[in-house]
């Protein structure tokens, strides 16, 4: 008998995924995750925001680009880049003057990329949403600006 050795990776092989990873979130979870940014963008958009709220609508935004990427969803980039601008603004007014207000001509686009985001929630298997919050995760951790794109990057996510 011959041995053949697993050349490259000196890691432990990957567990099985579980019945639960290879289905999407669950519909009350999901609903409840829902209604919480859909809260955060009634409340942003009114001048009732703070960085929490305006850090959690980006956060949405970023899972939604990464499932995005892995073939749920296909909004175009232009859409992530003016949420991202957005909230860059919004922040940098609420440091200075104390009063977070989301760009009345942003709306929409939170719209509907949180329509994305609720439906993505609705089909991705829990592995790939895992997989998103956790690139999100890698991106707050490492030096990259964003993980959306800029135009001429083609795409392409900085951090995978």
């Amino acid at each position: 008998m011959s041995s053949k050795r697993r050349k490259g990776r000196a890691t432990s092989p990957r567990r099985p995924l579980t019945k639960a990873m290879l289905l999407p979130m669950d519909r009350a979870s999901a609903r409840k995750q829902s209604l919480a940014l859909h809260l955060a963008l009634a409340a942003c958009r009114t001048g009732r925001g703070n960085s929490h709220l305006f850090n959690e609508l980006m956060e949405a935004v970023c899972v939604a680009w990464f499932l995005q990427q892995d073939g749920y969803g296909d909004e175009p980039l232009p859409l992530f880049k003016l949420a991202e601008d957005a909230v860059e603004v919004a922040l940098q007014l609420g440091q200075a003057t104390g009063e977070y207000l989301l760009a009345e001509d942003a709306v929409p686009a939170f719209e509907k990329l949180l329509a994305l985001h609720d439906a993505q929630m609705n089909v991705a298997p829990l592995h790939k949403v895992a997989d998103a919050d956790s690139r999100l995760r890698r991106v707050l951790l490492s030096t990259a600006s964003s993980p959306i794109p800029d135009d001429h990057q083609n795409g392409q996510p900085s951090l995978n």
